[in-house]
């Protein structure tokens, strides 16, 4: 092989390594903005911002890209689906609570648990340092703002009937819950307007479409992963999340900003 030959492998390979680089990085650190429109029973609309699945993952220094984009929509409040710790190291802990304390100078925040609060010892420490960054914690509660009631589910009460607590007026209420698999119970308990999260959009998606591959809970090929879903007269608005858990690469699946006009009829 010449040099100029040899130069140019090397360059070659130079030029693809680059590439995948990019690749990854565009699939794993763009942020995306992707905006939803709903209507409930209000007298004026309300623009909620939607998070989840952050698991303690930096987008900048203190995550100052994360927080430039949440800014720049001057939402009226925001919800976070859980998951904003992948477990509680300090690393975790520190970045989590940093990145809620900025979050709460922004606008209120609204938070429930995700499977990996509850999955790890000291989830009651942990909301209470929540709270103390100025997160309003809602485990299996109600509470109205801008207008509009939220619900807010705990991550482990999903299946042991706490749900029916809230049916009453659920039809204009937005309900919280982290894990969108169960679809049918939020439907059936009068709920017209669910944010979830959860499924990190399938970690990997098919290009051009809004099939994934996996998701927690729901297995190969899930059926609730990201986007849209709307049944029985209820919308559920499943974000991609944010950050990555036990698999570490996102393919065709960036990380997520959801933005809900909520509109009154």
């Amino acid at each position: 092989m010449t040099g100029g030959i040899a130069a140019a492998v090397i360059c070659g390979i130079a030029i693809l390594i680059l590439l995948g680089f990019l690749f990854v990085y565009f699939n794993n650190d763009l942020l995306t903005v992707k905006r939803y429109r709903a209507e409930l029973n209000m007298e004026k609309p309300v623009k909620v911002l939607h998070l989840s699945d952050l698991h303690a993952k930096s987008f900048g220094p203190d995550n100052a890209r994360l927080l430039q984009k949440v800014r720049a929509e001057k939402p009226d409040f925001i919800a976070f689906t859980g998951d904003i710790v992948h477990n509680y190291s300090p690393k975790n802990k520190r970045v989590a609570l940093r990145f809620m304390s900025d979050l709460t100078k922004i606008a209120p925040v609204l938070y429930v648990s995700g499977n990996h609060e509850m999955r790890n010892k000291g989830y009651r420490f942990f909301r209470k340092d929540l709270m103390e960054a100025g997160a309003i914690v809602l485990d299996d509660e109600e509470i109205e703002i801008c207008g509009v009631k939220v619900v807010g589910l705990n991550c482990a009460s999903l299946k042991n009937g706490t749900i029916d607590r809230f049916k009453e007026g659920a039809e204009n209420k937005i309900l919280l819950a982290h894990m969108p698999q169960f679809f049918e119970t939020y439907r059936d308990a009068g709920f017209k307007l669910v944010l979830s999260g959860h499924a990190h959009g399938g970690q990997w998606n098919i290009p051009f479409t809004r099939i994934g591959v996996y998701a927690p809970g729901q297995g190969m090929f899930p059926k609730y992963c990201s986007g849209q879903y709307e049944k029985g007269g209820m919308k559920m608005i499943v974000s991609r999340g944010l950050g990555n858990s036990e698999f570490p690469l996102r393919l065709f699946n960036p990380p997520e900003i959801c933005v809900i006009e909520v509109g009154g009829r």
